[in-house]
């Protein structure tokens, strides 16, 4: 589909190739294998279905996590992500196709039009933004799910690259004591730890979900213990941001099945949450090595020496706050306030993210202004992005303002082709 073509309509299909209209697929049949799992049941279907989850960051691992949640009847997902889909993202990002990439379509909204043909009764917010201290509050707390019968988030999953970010989404939680999930994938290696906030009791998560019409709670529920204490915040196990030289999947590479295995168990401690049972969640940062194995069986011959090798992973104890840990401790939110933020961002990819501009775009005008330039090759718009090329740089910008320059790190060579053909 012509990227101009994509504003409105995610499939085009002949009138005379048109299927014949199908019948819903009733639940009990869609979720019929998962409802026999004793740790679900007809009861946490239920809970499920009464969902709201914000995954943060629409890429390999938020991709693969949305897709596990939509399929496992989460009702409502938030997705936020800043980014497009590129050629060199279908290697890993399951929810994308080779027209995405053709099209650049954003990340965030080819989530939800893949996420609408497997799983149509999910309703999925997609925001193309980059989460920020100004824009947090409204994209995961958002005033408008008031009284509209739509649950608030619940948890908030971490499918970001960059700790900037994490930290953000570290003080915003701890704040506002909402449950998150801090994931992470870079070539075979892979890292995730859940973060509770406040004390949970399971007594009144039973009770919340009678109160929707859901039935008693089950006889497991019976056995959960009374309160679940808070865990260590990622301020408790990272003081400081990663400083230094840090690998990216641009640098270090990164196998599919790394993420694929982050955002399984991401997803899995997400929905004993979601069914009431925080007792049943991790209290570890773990992490796993997926290719090179530790012991002592080395290669010998056509054989191998006595002794096993087995999967490289550890886990390191996050169940209880660091005293003295700025956030959870002392509640010093920093990173919320927007202190040492940087306007300008690298993406980590031979690009420049320039975010300082936050004023609506006119697509139309601009797109008449560049194509006089005869400097000006590849011009392309839709309702969602415009994007052009101009010697090596290519610049693509979103209807907020906000534009990503690939071909180049320096910053100032990036701000002025967004100032000489956008504005300053």
């Amino acid at each position: 589909m012509p990227l101009n073509e994509y504003a409105t309509v995610s499939t085009q299909v002949s009138p005379d190739n048109n299927p014949p209209a199908s019948e819903p697929i009733a639940d009990r049949d869609r979720y019929s294998r998962q409802i026999l799992f004793p740790g679900i049941g007809p009861l946490g279907q239920q809970r499920l279905a009464a969902s709201h989850v914000a995954i943060v960051g629409c890429g390999a691992m938020g991709a693969a996590s949305a897709s596990l949640l939509a399929r496992a009847g989460v009702g409502t997902l938030t997705l936020i992500d800043r980014d497009f889909v590129e050629h060199s993202n279908l290697q890993r990002q399951v929810l994308f196709d080779e027209a995405d990439a053709r099209d650049t379509l954003p990340k965030a909204e080819a989530a939800r039009r893949h996420i609408a043909l497997f799983n149509s009764r999910v309703t999925v917010h997609a925001h193309i933004a980059d989460l920020t201290p100004t824009n947090i509050a409204e994209l995961l707390a958002p005033a408008g799910l008031h009284g509209t019968g739509q649950p608030t988030v619940q948890i908030i999953l971490d499918a970001t690259d960059n700790f900037e970010t994490r930290y953000l989404i570290n003080d915003f939680a701890v704040q506002r004591g909402i449950p998150w999930i801090y994931a992470a994938a870079i070539g075979a290696y892979a890292a995730t730890m859940n973060i509770l906030p406040l004390s949970l009791s399971s007594r009144t998560l039973s009770e919340r979900s009678e109160s929707k019409g859901e039935g008693p709670a089950s006889a497991t529920s019976n056995q959960q213990p009374t309160t679940v204490p808070p865990t260590a915040c990622l301020a408790c196990i990272f003081p400081k941001p990663p400083t230094g030289n840090v690998e990216t999947c641009d640098t270090a590479g990164i196998l599919s099945t790394a993420v694929n295995l982050a955002a399984s168990i991401q997803v899995t401690e997400t929905l004993k949450f979601l069914t009431g049972q925080p007792h049943r969640m991790r209290r570890t940062l773990l992490s796993f090595d997926l290719w090179n194995p530790v012991g002592n069986g080395r290669p010998e011959g056509n054989g191998y020496s006595e002794g096993s090798s087995y999967l490289d992973h550890s886990e390191i104890s996050a169940g209880t706050p660091r005293a003295g840990c700025p956030v959870c401790t002392e509640r010093i939110f920093t990173h919320l306030a927007g202190q040492d933020r940087a306007h300008i961002t690298l993406c980590g990819r031979d690009s420049v993210q320039i975010h300082e501009h936050h004023r609506p775009i006119d697509f139309a005008a601009l797109r008449a202004r560049l194509a006089a330039h005869a400097e000006i090759e590849a011009l392309r718009c839709n309702d969602l992005i415009l994007r052009f090329r101009r010697g090596p740089l290519t610049l693509t910008l979103f209807t907020d303002g906000r534009a990503i320059v690939q071909g180049t790190t320096d910053i100032a060579v990036a701000r002025s082709l967004y100032a000489r053909f956008v504005g300053s």
